[in-house]
């Protein structure tokens, strides 16, 4: 005998067999993927390099706390923490700031990664970027009008770090 949950709890299984058989991925994987990286989480939140700005910038309104988490994609599993900063001056300027204090705290320029766009250094299997704001990318991350991070050199730093031993964060 059907109940009324019945058919909903079966169309439900349905589809994530169904998903699972498209994506490759198991309930088991989708579990494990960032289940026990807390602390490393912590841990790439807590760096330094993310307190670190050009005299003038200012942690953006409505980014106050540091993002940080992990993310999973295909088997490759990775924590992260980012900033937001807001600076009234050139993109020369943020960029000139991070190729001394990057350097300074251990990080390596990346030669190949360096255009208009951002930064990226490297350091102990984890990847730091610097990435300059726009209108058009806030707005389509949903951030609106924000004139107060695309006027002047409006930028994120971020840090990514792979879980698994051997992984590779790279530019």
């Amino acid at each position: 005998m059907r109940t009324r949950t019945t058919l909903p709890m079966a169309l439900l299984l349905s589809a994530v067999c169904a998903a699972g058989t498209l994506t490759g991925c198991t309930l088991r994987d989708l579990a494990e993927d960032c289940g026990g990286t807390d602390g490393r989480v912590r841990e790439v939140a807590a760096l330094r390099i993310l307190d670190s700005r050009p005299a003038g910038a200012t942690v953006a309104r409505g980014f106050e706390d540091v993002d940080a988490g992990c993310w999973a994609d295909s088997g490759d599993v990775s924590v992260y923490a980012d900033r937001t900063y807001a600076f009234p001056g050139t993109r020369a300027e943020v960029a000139a700031h991070y190729r001394t204090a990057a350097v300074r705290d251990g990080w390596a320029p990346d030669p190949g990664v360096v255009s208009d766009d951002g930064l990226c250094f490297a350091k102990e299997e984890m990847a730091l970027r610097i990435v300059f704001l726009t209108a058009e990318g806030l707005a389509e991350d949903g951030h609106g009008s924000r004139p107060d991070l695309t006027t002047g050199a409006g930028y994120a730093i971020n840090v990514d770090a792979p879980v698994d031993e051997g992984g590779e964060a790279g530019c």
